[in-house]
């Protein structure tokens, strides 16, 4: 491949999909948990924000998401700003729009996964825990989620792979992250194949590097496994 001296162009975009994808991570795993402990909460109306939350994103395709937060976001924002009085100009960016967007989209998916983790764990150790004078707050970070997260990462992986190929989506914003900087290499040295086969492999090496870490985090998690068990 002859890149034309424009290797450090995919380099940096790389370095902004990296960034992308674990900022996302990182947002989209706290709305996971929230909504998957509002699907199993008591409370009616928790239940069906979560159950409306995540039947309407999922519906959704991820660039359309991407356009209208990126869009739309500015409005919303000024809409209810004016509400408490302020009326400047609120400007959403693009690597903060397409975070929202990714997060949002991650957090519905991982709702699920989390929810179903959840219910893995046996409701005797709730009861254990509050009989030993627990919080229910103590309870979940002290004892149900370390097994949440055991459970739930295969499936976390996953969708953090789906993750990393749908930041090629905010390329259409203008953000200037892997797919974005392959388009401009393409567009402006003529040569696409090259720039786009070198952008493939890129994600390629993501994934493989992502699957070596989810592999590595369910022995972490697995003491037997860490002992070398079967």
């Amino acid at each position: 491949m002859d890149l034309h001296g424009y290797g450090d162009l995919l380099l940096s975009g790389l370095w902004v999909t990296i960034k992308l994808a674990l900022v996302s991570l990182f947002f989209g795993l706290i709305i996971g948990l929230a909504g998957a402990s509002a699907k199993l909460s008591s409370s009616r109306t928790a239940r069906a924000i979560a159950t409306a939350y995540t039947t309407i994103v999922r519906g959704i395709p991820e660039l359309l998401l991407v356009l209208t937060l990126y869009f739309g976001g500015s409005q919303l924002l000024m809409y209810f700003a004016s509400m408490f009085g302020y009326d400047e100009y609120i400007d959403v960016g693009q690597f903060s729009a397409a975070v929202a967007a990714l997060a949002i989209a991650f957090g519905a998916y991982s709702t699920e996964v989390f929810r179903m983790a959840m219910q893995d764990v046996p409701k005797g150790q709730w009861e254990s825990a509050q009989a030993m004078g627990m919080t229910p707050l103590q309870t979940f970070f002290r004892i149900i989620l370390p097994q949440v997260w055991r459970l739930a990462i295969p499936g976390l992986g996953n969708l953090f792979q789906v993750l990393l190929k749908d930041t090629a989506l905010v390329s259409v914003v203008g953000l200037n992250e892997l797919m974005r900087q392959a388009s401009v290499g393409a567009a402006t040295t003529k040569s696409p194949f090259d720039f786009y086969l070198a952008a493939a492999l890129l994600y390629l090496l993501l994934t493989v590097g992502t699957t070596l870490i989810t592999g590595l985090l369910e022995r972490m998690s697995k003491p037997e496994l860490r002992g070398g068990r079967a």
